[in-house]
């Protein structure tokens, strides 16, 4: 019979070798740097692999008309289509476009909120990148009164 102490030593070799092996800090690293360094909607999709995108009613952004503060503007996303493999939340104007990425699968409900600082008015967009590399898009317009990104 193990004892505590040994089933800990034991669990802490293991994991030391995985991550030695590069196999367990993977997804910890998973995103994708050129993605969020992209300035425009249309860097971040080339960044990601996938198309051009197509407006579509299967997809939906919500957001306020008006945000009073920019440094803290909620956002949502959703779509109700099947074999998504991202959901993004996408900022024009902002330094950076991309706000938010998320990674789904059928068996995960795409839909998801977040907030963004936002220095200027801007359309706002949810983009869902199919697992085929198609992209289809929403988007909303959110005026500013007061920027958040240094503004």
């Amino acid at each position: 019979m193990q004892t505590r102490r040994e089933t800990l030593k034991r669990g802490a070799i293991v994991a030391g070798l995985l991550a030695a092996t590069g196999l367990f800090p993977q997804y910890a690293f998973a995103y994708n740097k050129s993605a969020f360094d992209a300035k425009s909607v249309a860097d971040v999709l080339k960044a990601l692999g996938a198309s051009a995108p197509v407006e579509s009613k299967d997809v939906t952004i919500g957001g306020p008309d008006i945000a009073e503060n920019g440094a803290v503007v909620p956002l949502t996303a959703s779509t109700t289509l099947a074999g998504v493999k991202q959901l993004l939340v996408l900022v024009e104007k902002n330094p950076a476009a991309l706000v938010a990425f998320f990674n789904v699968t059928d068996s995960v409900e795409a839909s998801f909120a977040t907030r963004s600082k936002m220095g200027q008015s801007s359309d706002v967009y949810a983009v869902a990148v199919m697992n085929d590399g198609k992209a289809f898009f929403a988007k909303k317009e959110v005026k500013v009164t007061l920027g958040g990104c240094g503004g």
